[in-house]
């Protein structure tokens, strides 16, 4: 055996040792999560004494979320009285309550890239607490329609927080046993707020007496007290107790220390983050449904309130103490579910899913009946069941949703899911409003139930994936830790590994379960026909792609979800086949921009221009034409001269000799050679096998998405059942 097939057995050796630890950890992890496939469930009580825990932070965020209630539910109790007192007509407020939802939508973002780096995630919470209070009670000074939307906007903007953090925060303070309960008692905390301030509200109006300004300037004043009440609150870092009890447990199965690696992991940038939370099936399904939870909270409410003071004439305090009673039986429904709800997710998380599906179809069918309903008492009764179902959506879409995502996404799968929630709000409010224009208040209520049931379906099918979802996050961060465990202790990875790839077009997958590995220095051949999959493979390797399924690890650490430019900043560069150049630039000014690319000084990109034009003399001849104007062998020497400006550590090329003549696929091959030679290792796609063949000792076949061979080369051409004809067409051009 040489000594590069020792190599790469050995390195094989590894990646099979970082399957084999995540696949023996797999139950224990998902345990460890709090899902164990049956409904065996510890007391809230007992999980918090046994782990010396405390009720406050629970406490202090649902105190957080019951104040930035205050604002917006105050709004929507006294929207009639808003509205005579500065002759803005209904639409114009709903328009404005749509700008709100807008602002509401833009600030998680911002408010979870503060605290991507930095466990800073309770300050955060504390400081907008402050301003949204400060907010509030500006409310009560507004003279006109401008001054409402900006103070709604500044409002929405500052409530991110609570979007963004607060969910994030509980699942990080609590164990993954106690998380369902936790996550369902700050809803509750909440959503006693939401009942509390009409109620306050209509206190303040039709008992004190106070104009609806005034109601605003004791709110604010309220809501700051309260947010002082969680000053103490503190952030107690990403992933206690998931992400790093799983990287524990990868150095207890080999009865290592668990503090024995300190390398950091490669980071995801924000926007990679958000798109990488964005690709989980499950989650796709679920902002659905946070979309229609959106159109069931702010908008709904505005026009519940006017359905109320239109349909059954009821004045500010009654109003106020309808939304009392409709959030408060939400409350009851918190209470009662927190446990039965502890006992669904351990059992089977895509349990939830489907009861969030049922209630969220419940609720709409309850609130179209009610908007028709002609006796008082039954209409009271449809919108307390109503609330009820919407009240436990927010705890059962979220914890289906954080339960799935690595520690420190979180935040940005909060923000992501208030986005949706924003711009469910959004459109209900035009869509309600143009319905409220053309058959009036009660068919608004009745309009509801039918995007109502179309997201519990989405929401439903939802639990199709989530079991498999949390397996996958589960695979990652035990591999991660695997793969640091194995360098640490002297194991050697090869240079770029691609392991269970699934690649789709669309609907039209190409690579089903696709494995491939490259070692530092090594040259390997990708063959295949035609729409075999080679070149959707560069693609994720290169970042222009990401993959459905699989990952994608080089030097070791994870790159699956990175960005195409930062991958060229870590050493991988593609030349793309017969798409190489700028055709509208110069020789000159293509070899120019790929030194730019990587942001090298004048002095050096020149210098690296000289070397290419050395190297092939027909470029320098050429210099100042257009790339447009050159030869296909030129462009293709033009396109491997990104090669030589860049020196990567891995170089892509696909299809380089293409169309080409064999004389210049001869000088394209020299040229490989010696980059090959400097240390860079290559993957070279071709479709001629003895021209691929002619250079690497190690081959990888692809057909249809599937890789059917990897070994020796000169094993490969023995394989009758995999290579025709039509792979020799050039047997001789590199001869």
């Amino acid at each position: 055996m040489s000594d590069r097939e020792e190599l790469r057995a050995n390195e094989q050796a590894a990646l099979q040792e970082v399957e084999q630890t995540s696949a023996a950890l797999r139950e224990r992890a998902r345990a460890t999560l709090g899902v164990t496939g049956d409904e065996n469930t510890e007391s809230f009580r007992s999980l918090v004494r046994k782990h010396n825990l405390s009720y406050y932070p629970m406490v202090a965020l649902g105190l957080l979320f019951v104040t930035g209630a205050f604002q917006s539910y105050a709004f929507t109790v006294l929207t009639p009285e808003i509205s005579r007192t500065l002759g803005i007509s209904i639409a114009a407020i709903v328009g404005a309550r749509a700008l709100y939802q807008l602002a509401i939508a833009i600030a998680p973002l911002p408010i979870a890239r503060l605290s991507q780096s930095r466990a800073r995630r309770a300050m955060l919470c504390i400081v907008t607490g402050v301003v949204w209070s400060c907010i509030t009670l500006m409310t009560g000074l507004v003279t006109s329609l401008v001054a409402l939307i900006v103070i709604l906007c500044l409002d929405g903007l500052a409530t991110g927080s609570v979007v963004a953090l607060h969910a994030p925060l509980i699942a990080d303070s609590y164990p993954p046993a106690a998380r369902v309960r936790a996550l369902t008692a700050y809803t509750a905390i909440g959503t006693f707020g939401q009942a509390l301030a009409p109620l306050l509200v209509g206190i303040l109006a039709s008992v004190a007496g106070l104009s609806w300004r005034g109601v605003f300037l004791a709110l604010g004043l309220t809501s700051l007290l309260l947010t002082l009440c969680a000053i103490r609150l503190r952030d107690p870092g990403f992933g206690k107790w998931d992400s790093e009890q799983l990287r524990a447990s990868v150095h207890e199965e080999h009865g290592e220390p668990a503090d024995s690696l300190a390398a950091k992991d490669v980071a995801l940038g924000f926007w990679e983050i958000c798109r990488r939370v964005m690709l989980i099936p499950t989650n796709r399904r679920v902002f659905a449904g946070f979309a229609v939870y959106g159109v069931l909270t702010v908008p709904l409410g505005t026009f519940i309130s006017v359905f109320l003071d239109q349909r059954w004439n009821l004045g500010p305090g009654e109003r106020g103490l309808f939304f009392s009673v409709f959030f408060g039986i939400g409350v009851l429904a918190l209470i009662g579910y927190g446990g039965r709800g502890e006992k669904q997710f351990r059992s089977s998380p895509a349990r939830v899913l489907r009861a969030a599906g049922f209630l969220l179809a419940g609720a709409v069918v309850f609130i179209a009946v009610g908007g028709v309903m002609p006796a008082f008492v039954p209409m009271l009764i449809c919108f307390g069941v109503a609330g009820a179902c919407i009240g436990l959506l927010q705890p059962m879409l979220g914890i289906s949703m954080l339960s799935i995502v690595p520690a420190h996404m979180r935040p940005h799968a909060q923000a992501l899911a208030g986005i949706f929630v924003a711009i469910g709000g959004s459109a209900g409010a035009l869509l309600l409003g143009g319905i409220e224009d053309q058959y009036g208040i009660g068919g608004t209520m009745v309009a509801i139930a039918v995007p109502g049931v179309i997201g519990a379906f989405i929401i439903a099918s939802a639990g199709t994936f989530i079991e498999s979802d949390l397996d996958r996050m589960i695979d990652e961060v035990v591999e991660d830790e695997e793969i640091r465990r194995v360098e640490q202790s002297g194991g050697r990875l090869p240079l770029l590994a691609c392991r269970g790839i699934n690649f789709s077009y669309g609907q039209l997958q190409v690579l089903f379960d696709t494995d491939f590995t490259i070692d530092d220095g090594e040259m390997v051949a990708l063959l295949g026909v035609n729409g075999a999959g080679k070149s959707t493979l560069l693609k994720v390797i290169s970042g222009i792609g990401l993959p459905t399924a699989g990952s994608v690890r080089y030097r070791g650490q994870e790159i699956t979800y990175l960005d195409a430019e930062r991958r060229m900043r870590l050493g991988i560069t593609q030349v793309p086949g017969g798409r190489a150049v700028f055709g509208p630039m110069t020789v000159v000014e293509n070899l120019r921009s790929y030194g730019y690319t990587m942001a090298k000084h004048r002095g050096a990109v020149d210098s690296a221009i000289e070397r290419c034009l050395e190297a092939f003399p027909r470029l320098a001849e050429r210099r100042n034409s257009l790339a447009s104007t050159l030869s296909g062998g030129e462009q293709q020497m033009l396109g491997l001269s990104k090669a030589l400006m860049l020196r990567p550590r891995l170089l892509l090329i696909d299809e380089l000799s293409l169309g080409l003549a064999p004389v210049i696929v001869g000088q394209l091959l020299d040229m490989v050679r010696q980059i090959n030679a400097d240390g860079t290792a290559v993957v070279l796609v071709e479709q001629s096998v003895n021209i691929a063949l002619n250079l690497v000792d190690h081959a990888y076949f692809m057909e249809k998405g599937e890789m059917r061979f990897d070994g020796r080369a000169d094993e490969l051409l023995a394989r009758d059942d995999l290579l025709r004809a039509v792979f020799l067409h050039g047997a001789g051009a590199a001869r």
